[in-house]
C-alpha cells in the first residue's frame, strides 16, 4: 500500500516549492509542461488527494465573521463587538455573535455550529471552563481546515493564531503605584483564580508594583475568589467572603481587584464596615464598564479600550482572509501547512481617575 503524501513531501521529493507543486496539479500554464508532468505523475503515484472539506469552506466566502464571547452582559464584551462591527461594517463583512457561557462544551458547539460554511473566519475569548481544561483541540482543528482565528483578551499560547490583548501586567503595575504614591502601605488584591491567565497577569502586575516599591507581599492581604461567585446567584456569597477578608485583615488603606465587580463589591463592604472611601481606603479595578461610572463614589478603574481591541481584531482576521484570497498557492490546501507569520497586538491600557482614590 502506497504511503499517503502531502504537499510538502511531495514538494521536497521533487526538489520543488511548494507553489510550484500546487499550481502543477491544479494545472497552471505558468509551471512548464515537463515540471507538470512530472509532479501530477508523482502525485497520481503516490494518490495524492487534497484536504477537500478545508477547499471547500477556503473556496465559499460567506463574508461574515464569527464572533465567539464568554458571556453577553459584560461591558467590555460589549465594547469589543462594538469595535469588530464598526471595522467589519466598513470593510463589507457581516458578524454572528455567538455565546459560550464560559463553558467548554458550548463553546465547541458553537465553533462546530458556525464553521460549518457559515462563516469565513472566527474573532473569541476563550471560555473560563476551556482554560481550566486546556483543551484547545476545537480551535486547532477549525484552523487545520483553513478556517483562521483571532484571539483576544484571554489567549493562549498553545495555539498558533493572530491574537489582541490588553497589557494586563504593565496596567496593573501601574494602577497598584498610584496607589503606593498616594501613601497607601496595606494594599489588598482581589483576585481570581490563576488558571485564568488575565487575572494570573494582574496578580503578577501588583506583586511587581509591590517589589519595585520595596514593599513586602503580604500572602494575607490577598484574596482568590472561585469565578462562580460573579454569577447573579452568588453575589451574597461574594459579599460575604470579602466583608471575612476585611474583618480579618483591619488595617487595609487599599484595595486592588482584578475586575469592577470585585471592586464596587469591596467598596460596598468598605461602606458597611464604616470606612470612608477615599479618605480610609482607596480603590481601583481592573475594566472600566457601567458599574464603574455609577458606582457611589465612581471607581478609579484600568481601562482596557474595548472598542479599539475589537477594531484591531477585525482588521487582523480580515486581512488574512483578503491575503488568503489573493494567494493563488492555496489552491490546494495541506492540514500540515499553516501560516505561522502570526501577530499579536499589545493594546495598553489606561487609568481613568475617579472618587474611589485620592
Amino acid at each position: 500500500m502506497k504511503r499517503k503524501v502531502t504537499l510538502k513531501q511531495i514538494a521536497k521529493e521533487l526538489d520543488v516549492s511548494i507553489s510550484t507543486v500546487s499550481r502543477a496539479l491544479s494545472n497552471s500554464k505558468e509551471i512548464g509542461e515537463e515540471t507538470r508532468q512530472k509532479i501530477q505523475a508523482f502525485a497520481k503515484f503516490y494518490n495524492y488527494k487534497p484536504n477537500n472539506i478545508a477547499l471547500s469552506l477556503k473556496n465559499r466566502k460567506t463574508k461574515t465573521i464569527g464572533i465567539l464571547i464568554p458571556e453577553i452582559v459584560h461591558h467590555f464584551f460589549s465594547t469589543v463587538i462594538r469595535g469588530i462591527e464598526i471595522v467589519a461594517n466598513k470593510r463589507g463583512y457581516n458578524v454572528i455573535i455567538g455565546l459560550s457561557n464560559e463553558s467548554f462544551s458550548k463553546e465547541v458547539i458553537n465553533m462546530e455550529m458556525l464553521a460549518n460554511g457559515s462563516i469565513d473566519g472566527f474573532i473569541l475569548s476563550i471560555s473560563k471552563e476551556t482554560l481550566l481544561k486546556q483543551d484547545y483541540h476545537h480551535f486547532k482543528e477549525t484552523i487545520s481546515q483553513g478556517i483562521p482565528i483571532v484571539m483576544f483578551d484571554r489567549v493562549v499560547n498553545e495555539v498558533d493564531c493572530d491574537k489582541v490583548i490588553v497589557d494586563d501586567f504593565k496596567g496593573s503595575v501601574n494602577a497598584v503605584k498610584k496607589l503606593i504614591s498616594t501613601g497607601c502601605k496595606n494594599i489588598a488584591l482581589i483576585t481570581t483564580m490563576d488558571y485564568v491567565s488575565v487575572g494570573k497577569l494582574r496578580t503578577q502586575g501588583y506583586l511587581r508594583a509591590l517589589q519595585e516599591s520595596h514593599m513586602n507581599p503580604k500572602a494575607s492581604l490577598i484574596l482568590k475568589l472561585d469565578d462562580s461567585l460573579a454569577l447573579e446567584e452568588h453575589l451574597d456569597i461574594l459579599e460575604n467572603e470579602i466583608e471575612q477578608f476585611f474583618r480579618c485583615n483591619a488595617k487595609i488603606d487599599a484595595v486592588f481587584a482584578v475586575n469592577e465587580l470585585y471592586a464596587v463589591t469591596a467598596m460596598k463592604v468598605a461602606r458597611k464596615l464604616n470606612f470612608n472611601i477615599p479618605e480610609d481606603i482607596q480603590v481601583i479595578g481592573f475594566t472600566d464598564g457601567v458599574l464603574s461610572k455609577h458606582a457611589r463614589p465612581s471607581l478609579t478603574t484600568v481601562s482596557q479600550h474595548g472598542q479599539k481591541m475589537g477594531e484591531q481584531a477585525a482588521h487582523l482576521l480580515i486581512d488574512r482572509l483578503e491575503l488568503d484570497d489573493d494567494d493563488e498557492s492555496d489552491t490546494y490546501i495541506d492540514e500540515n501547512e499553516i501560516d505561522s507569520d502570526f501577530k499579536t497586538v499589545v493594546i495598553e491600557t489606561g487609568l481613568i481617575e475617579r472618587d474611589s482614590t485620592k
